[in-house]
């Protein structure tokens, strides 16, 4: 049997579960009201993140650090071969078939638990100085590490995906710290570029930008407006919510979650929703405060709140027009495995790292009969 030290969950953070699970549960009554069979695929997808949060919960992670150069390195040829082995679905090659099965992997999402673990382990094997923070030639090396998987994950292409390891990577590099002179120069490089940069976006990328710009808003987002006011203050009922359940609104229960969502609980129902967002968002940040001297938890705390921010900002504004429709589920809300799944592993990770601060800790969990 598993004999696992009470001390454990003294340290497990308790708090961030609680916070958490609002978000799946409101999530499965809004998937099983519109399309019950993605509901019962919705489960399958729940209890395979929740066997993932305690496999990397138990796993010791602090004593496998040397293995995290490799595993990234190792998904960097992921992204790599994705060009010469590729499936192609819908323009974009992104996935790759894993051979007999017929099962496809997407490389650029496994490759955000490994960035994040990549400059965890950078930043903890070498520390910013706590005066001046990290200087150009430690900058540079980081940017290494960081633009690899921005530059293959964009050429694929999916931008999207690239933005946000990028805003994450130098997202936390700002809050660990980095000379401010480094961000005044990569702010006036990133104005005079800006015109070129556009330049060499893909077609439909340009499009969606312009869709964004113009005065009147595409069909999809029009829709989910029409979803959103029509929820008033208080939602309407299920009978009621013609919007989503007649199927004027698009992608209803993953892109466009939030609008179906508001139309059935209003703007108050809104608002509740996006402060579990902002608590969780909060209290993440308050542990990279507390932390201080621990740059794995501090790394990772920081890298989810930033995904969380990231995510959940583009799309409740995508939803109301305040930003360009990219494929940008909404965390542990929007139906879907690998997103969920993803940020289930990552929470694994944090609350592993926050219960086991102390290497002798993971001694005290054996497996194998007493």
């Amino acid at each position: 049997m598993i004999q696992i030290d009470r001390r454990i969950f003294l340290h497990f953070d308790y708090i961030l579960i609680l916070l958490i699970i609002p978000i799946i549960a409101i999530s499965y009554f809004l998937v099983n009201e519109l399309h019950p069979t993605l509901a019962h695929k919705q489960l399958l997808y729940y209890g395979t993140g929740v066997l993932a949060f305690l496999f990397f919960f138990l796993v010791p992670i602090r004593k496998l650090l040397w293995m995290i150069p490799f595993i990234y390195w190792s998904n960097v040829a992921l992204l790599v071969s994705v060009y010469f082995f590729g499936v192609k679905k819908l323009g974009a090659r992104r996935w790759l078939e894993l051979p007999f099965v017929h099962f496809t992997i997407q490389p650029s999402e496994i490759m955000k638990i490994a960035f994040i673990m990549m400059l965890a382990y950078l930043i903890y094997q070498n520390p910013p100085d706590e005066k001046r923070g990290y200087g150009l030639k430690e900058f540079a090396k980081f940017s290494v590490y960081i633009l690899i998987p921005f530059v293959l994950i964009a050429k694929e292409p999916d931008l999207g995906s690239a933005l946000i390891l990028l805003f994450v990577g130098y997202g936390v590099l700002f809050i660990i710290g980095v000379n401010f002179r480094i961000w005044l120069g990569i702010f006036v490089a990133l104005a005079i570029s800006a015109p070129l940069i556009y330049a060499n976006l893909h077609d439909y990328q340009k499009k969606r930008i312009n869709d964004f710009l113009s005065e009147k808003p595409s069909y999809h987002v029009r829709q989910s407006i029409i979803a959103i006011g029509s929820g008033g203050l208080t939602g309407q009922s299920k009978e009621d919510a013609t919007q989503t359940h007649l199927k004027f609104l698009p992608i209803a229960v993953s892109d466009f979650i939030f609008s179906f969502y508001v139309e059935r609980f209003g703007f108050w129902g809104g608002v509740v929703l996006i402060t579990f967002y902002a608590l969780i968002i909060i209290y993440l940040m308050m542990m990279v405060l507390y932390m201080k001297s621990n740059y794995l938890i501090q790394v990772v705390a920081a890298s989810l709140a930033l995904l969380i921010f990231l995510y959940s900002g583009v799309n409740i504004a995508m939803t109301l027009g305040y930003a360009p429709v990219v494929g940008l589920p909404l965390p542990l809300f929007s139906h879907g495995g690998t997103s969920f799944i993803t940020f289930m592993i990552l929470f694994g990770i944090l609350e592993n790292l926050l219960s086991f601060r102390h290497d002798t800790l993971y001694d005290s969990v054996k497996f194998g009969e007493e």
